[in-house]
């Protein structure tokens, strides 16, 4: 079952601008869990110092990371088999450590197809695989995401976007400002994240929100970008980005111009996901269509 619903559209958000939030709700039952959502909009912006960040279309990011409850839900109700490190996740509003990138792949195929829609990576059994040209959604620029998929991993440059990135196209160093954040355990103070630290906060209350209105894309854990680290992804066992830095680092690995790779079956203690949302193609044709109307509209009077 999936329910959608529009939420806080004139809430004042934290960069002064208004923004909504959007509910999507996935499993049923006692599985049933929900994932709050932001809008990133200014399509088409110009790009950080470092060449990252611009998207062409508007999208919707997780404004939390993905939490142990979630995935303990997603594994009830489809016998996904993903695991995590519990000595970090002791409790279900942590966020799922220990995740590799082929996990959290299953994952958000999970709400993809448990909502009708079709899943945004490959897979043969266990074993990840390349879209090819006689699939359906079949993208030559990007062989591991499906074009017909709603429910995604964050590219690096949706991800960096909703991180550093703000309404009026200007770029943070860090997803809470330009000073130094505050250290702390959990909170939401502003410019706090919590890095340098022994454990993760909850996923709702784990530092400052960015200017986009997501948190914890700076410290808690790192996150997994759907890039390989060359940004080549045609290869299946070539080495995936994670961005965002972690409880254990030093507040440089929260900057913007820092990312790390990771073997995509491999984990570390550190390591969890953010789920992005991006437009459906049916949604872009719908939206084409009626520009196309309006501008009839417009010539005939």
């Amino acid at each position: 079952m999936k329910i959608s619903l529009l939420v806080g559209i004139l809430t004042l958000g934290c960069n002064g601008a208004f923004a909504g939030s959007l509910i999507e709700t996935f499993g049923s039952g006692a599985n049933q869990f929900s994932m709050e959502f932001v809008e990133i909009g200014n399509a088409n912006n110009a790009p950080d110092t470092y060449g990252k960040g611009s998207v062409s279309y508007v999208y919707n990011i997780g404004k939390y990371e993905v939490s142990r409850d979630m995935i303990d839900k997603a594994n009830s109700e489809a016998n996904l088999g993903i695991t995590y490190i519990p000595s970090l996740s002791d409790t279900p509003t942590k966020p799922a450590t220990g995740i590799t990138w082929v996990e959290a792949a299953k994952f958000v195929n999970y709400l993809n197809t448990s909502t009708g829609g079709t899943a945004a990576y490959k897979f043969s059994g266990n074993t990840f695989q390349l879209w090819s040209s006689s699939d359906s959604g079949y993208d030559s620029s990007n062989l591991f995401r499906n074009s017909l998929s709603k429910f995604v991993l964050p590219n690096e440059n949706e991800w960096v976007k909703a991180a550093y990135g703000g309404p009026d196209g200007t770029w943070n160093l860090y997803p809470t400002g330009n000073t130094t954040p505050t250290s702390v355990t959990s909170g939401t103070l502003l410019n706090t994240a919590v890095y340098g630290q022994n454990g993760v906060a909850d996923v709702n209350n784990a530092g400052a929100l960015s200017r986009y209105g997501t948190m914890a894309q700076g410290g808690n854990v790192f996150e997994a970008i759907e890039n390989a680290v060359d940004g080549s992804n045609n290869l299946t066992n070539e080495d995936r980005m994670t961005r965002g830095g972690s409880i254990y680092e030093s507040v440089g690995y929260l900057s913007s111009g820092v990312y790390f790779g990771l073997r995509p079956t491999s984990t570390g203690g550190d390591f969890g996901l953010r789920v992005a949302s991006v437009p459906e193609p049916s949604a872009l044709s719908l939206l084409a269509i009626g520009l196309g109307g309006l501008a009839l509209v417009r010539r005939r009077k």
